[in-house]
């Protein structure tokens, strides 16, 4: 039986401020984030990637081109983060049961991340693309620099095989996620949200993503240079 697998090297973008004035799909990394990448890259520094692959936003973009700066990124809009519903004019308690539940144990497929896209819409579209990419004989060494949701999907898919979403997969920013792919389609989990600028998660908040942008929500941070 063939052992030969492909490397994916699966990040999400490094941080970003929300809610402070830019669309989601416009904001750019802080300064914190910069680092956060610089640090990435330079952990990712020994291999050599033969594609790098976003989705296309800025956030993800600004990522890529620090943590591979020799390659520019392909752009599969497929991939870009869940898509959420307007929840600017909804009572702040509502927004907070959202937000609470987004990504909590295995998510129902038919919900909706605050009231948008549904998570089975979400995770069939990465599918779909994943499917593409794995189909491709061309590459070994992949880089797919993505975000908290898609990645979760894509983990999900990893450690079960299944249509399925496990919520529980945090995503730091920045973070690095090593997968294993075999010609069959299976998967080996390597590593799970490593942080290179802080490998042991000491420093890190104990706070989920989700509990994180609502502390945003509601006190929205002075921008970083």
């Amino acid at each position: 039986m063939s052992t030969a697998r492909r490397r994916l090297y699966l990040m999400r973008h490094a941080e970003v401020r929300y809610f402070e004035g830019l669309p989601p799909e416009e904001v750019v990394l802080t300064a914190e984030g910069r680092r956060q990448a610089l640090v990435a890259a330079e952990a990712l520094r020994p291999v050599a990637f033969d594609r790098v692959i976003t989705s296309g936003l800025t956030r993800a973009l600004e990522t890529a081109r620090i943590v591979a700066p020799g390659r520019e990124p392909e752009t599969r809009h497929a991939l870009r983060e869940i898509e959420s519903g307007d929840i600017r004019s909804l009572d702040p308690e509502e927004v907070k049961a959202m937000m609470a539940s987004a990504f909590r144990g295995a998510v129902p497929l038919e919900a909706r991340f605050l009231g948008g896209e549904t998570i089975g819409a979400l995770v069939d579209r990465v599918g779909v693309e994943l499917d593409a990419l794995l189909a491709d004989e061309t590459w070994d060494v992949c880089l797919l620099v993505l975000h908290g949701g898609v990645n979760r999907a894509i983990l999900s898919r990893a450690a079960t095989g299944e249509r399925v979403f496990l919520g529980g997969f945090e995503q730091a920013p920045a973070c690095i996620n090593v997968l294993d792919a075999a010609r069959d389609g299976s998967f080996i989990v390597r590593a799970v949200n490593h942080t290179p600028y802080d490998p042991a998660h000491v420093r890190a908040s104990r706070l989920t993503t989700m509990e994180q942008l609502w502390q945003e929500y509601l006190h929205p941070r002075d921008r970083n240079p």
